[in-house]
């Protein structure tokens, strides 16, 4: 189940709070961390911005401390070292397939069909960051909504 219909089905945001929490965190760095905060913000205020936020940064920052020392010391074993090049992978697909699931509900219609691939060529052949790409993203938007 993709992450926006988990998030439909527990009524914890709405696929659309879903997507607004993606854009705003593609605007600063961090993502996620910044994805989590405002998902915190959106189901409990400050408080719930706050309980978000330490939740998403100490289980990794305990973790990578710990971590740390032992991995230089891991990669050395064959067994250990293909199972970090696997972990790897995985995290690539999983990025690759909650991408490909929110992207199926950001792009509902011809106009944000445009403007995703407009993002992609600009990306991908001009290297624009994307901040500038969102930002425009937001303007076209908008500008597109005051028109109606």
């Amino acid at each position: 189940m993709s992450p926006a219909r988990q998030v439909h089905k527990r009524r914890q945001a709405t696929e659309g709070q879903l997507l607004d929490a993606v854009a705003v965190g593609q605007v600063t760095p961090g993502p996620l961390f910044t994805m989590a905060t405002f998902v915190g913000y959106l189901l409990g205020g400050l408080p719930g911005a706050a309980v978000a936020t330490l939740g998403i940064f100490l289980p990794a920052f305990l973790f990578v401390a710990a971590s740390g020392p032992l991995v230089p010391r891991l990669r050395r074993s064959p067994t250990a070292g293909a199972f970090l090049d696997g972990v790897n992978v995985a995290s690539l697909e999983l990025t690759f397939v909650v991408s490909w699931h929110l992207g199926r509900a950001a792009i509902v219609d011809l106009p944000t069909a445009l403007l995703a691939a407009a993002s992609a060529f600009l990306l991908l052949r001009f290297r624009v960051g994307s901040a500038w790409l969102v930002a425009a993203g937001g303007a076209i938007g908008l500008l597109a909504w005051t028109l109606r």
